[in-house]
């Protein structure tokens, strides 16, 4: 089958398999809300109207609502994963550490990716969040070649089924290129319930060069004109780029700054002051030699979420591994134990991550109101065995997988119902994304 077949094949299929049902009913769940009391109903429904939450408590009635017997699971808002690159999944693998480090293997592979190996990536990456109770993810998408390669990933976040912010970039990370302002505007006057639109931004590489800034303010001024979430890495000569922010006046609340591992406390104190997020990847900036990244590190930040950074980067897109990693560096780099607050990890990964995309008011926390962006946890595998009751939060943090998410809703859509992603032919799917994955590479030795 041709290759634009195929991938349309596969999108066709997911987005027919998400209407979402008039009423929903989950009932009799353990409810893990992750709103500002950190509320929690040991056995309680939700009731499910429109697409939003209208109701939590117990026996709510509801006739003639589809329900779902959440009956020993625990109910939490899906993840909200805040920063990622999609496209980057088909190169898993790629990354063999002296063999091959990252920046320079993905920039090389990148440059080879048509607009139908984006597409494939992204959507591939997509379902693999959805699969791991990820109902939300920020897509820093620096690899737009053009129109076609940006087109290419909205539509993959768009059929995926995923909630997205897009945050739309140039075509390389050396930041001589121009980002493609004219498609940008274009993309971000689209109208989308899932799908919106963000600023891919990066600083000067040189920060003397006067030219190059020239080039990112007109980019700002484009995104604040539109009123786009904006992204930045500090990362690198981290201290400069932070300092750089600071002395432009470039923070505010539309800007989440991503890793910033060894910020000061006078940075961080700045990012706060100014209203800006601040989102840490602990897999991947561990991996690439960032340092050890420690969550207590940036506690005077407010708007405070946790990103995967790339399926690929990370090794998977599962949020329960980032959760793992940032307790056990900080009972380890503390020799304490103690420290680590499960509840509040968790947090981190819902409501802390749609607070840094500016999403909190519709999604990252189940009250009434919100989207129904929703995950059910069961802990029906030897993983999570032996649990003898109490706070799951812990067991949550250390203990589940993906493999325990049994059920995803997105604003009120099944995407995953008994351990298997509605609608899609998982071997179809993989077979893509292999042949995509080999071709690229090929492309690349020639």
């Amino acid at each position: 089958m041709h290759e634009k077949t195929l991938v349309s094949g596969l999108l066709l299929m997911a987005s027919s398999a998400m209407a979402a049902d008039d009423r929903l009913l989950i009932k009799h769940g353990y409810v893990m809300t992750m709103n500002a009391q950190n509320q929690v109903y040991p056995d309680a429904d939700i009731l499910i109207e429109d697409r939003r939450i209208v109701a939590i408590g117990e026996a709510l009635p509801a006739s003639g609502a589809h329900v779902i017997d959440a009956r020993g699971g625990y109910v939490l808002p899906g993840f909200v994963d805040a920063h990622n690159h999609l496209w980057v999944t088909t190169m898993r693998g790629q990354f063999r550490n002296a063999q091959g480090k990252f920046f320079p293997v993905s920039n090389k592979l990148g440059q080879k990716m048509q607009p139908g190996d984006i597409e494939t990536a992204m959507y591939t990456g997509a379902l693999e969040l959805l699969n791991s109770g990820v109902t939300t993810t920020g897509d820093f998408f620096d690899n737009i070649q053009g129109p076609a390669w940006g087109d290419a990933g909205y539509q993959a976040l768009k059929h995926a089924g995923i909630r997205a912010i897009m945050y739309y970039g140039g075509p390389d990370k050396t930041t001589h290129h121009p980002i493609d302002l004219t498609h940008l505007r274009q993309l971000a006057q689209r109208q989308d319930s899932l799908v919106s639109l963000g600023l891919a931004w990066r600083l000067p590489r040189n920060l003397n060069d006067a030219q190059n800034w020239q080039m990112r303010d007109a980019e700002l001024k484009l995104a604040r004109e539109l009123r786009l979430p904006i992204q930045v890495h500090v990362s690198g000569d981290h201290d400069a780029m932070f300092n750089a922010l600071i002395e432009h006046h470039i923070l505010a609340s539309d800007m989440a700054v991503i890793h910033a591992t060894d910020a000061t406390p006078r940075q961080l104190e700045a990012a706060q002051a100014a209203g800006a997020s601040v989102v840490i990847t602990p897999v991947s900036e561990q991996r690439v030699g960032y340092g050890l990244t420690r969550i207590d590190h940036f506690a005077a930040v407010q708007h405070f979420g946790l990103g995967l950074d790339g399926n690929a980067l990370a090794g998977s897109g599962d949020m329960f591994a980032t959760l793992r990693l940032a307790a056990l560096t900080f009972s380890g780099a503390t020799r304490d134990e103690t420290l680590p607050d499960p509840m509040q990890l968790l947090r981190s990964a819902t409501h802390g991550g749609a607070e840094a995309l500016g999403l909190q008011a519709i999604t990252g926390s189940l009250e009434p109101g919100k989207r129904a962006d929703i995950q059910i946890i069961r802990p029906d595998t030897l993983a999570m065995s032996g649990f003898g009751g109490g706070d799951p939060a812990a067991l949550l943090v250390y203990s589940a997988q993906p493999e325990n998410v049994d059920t995803v809703l997105v604003e009120g859509r099944i995407v995953k119902q008994g351990g298997k992603l509605s609608g899609v032919d998982m071997q179809q799917v993989m077979q893509r994304a292999q042949q995509s994955a080999r071709e690229v590479v090929a492309r690349a030795v020639e």
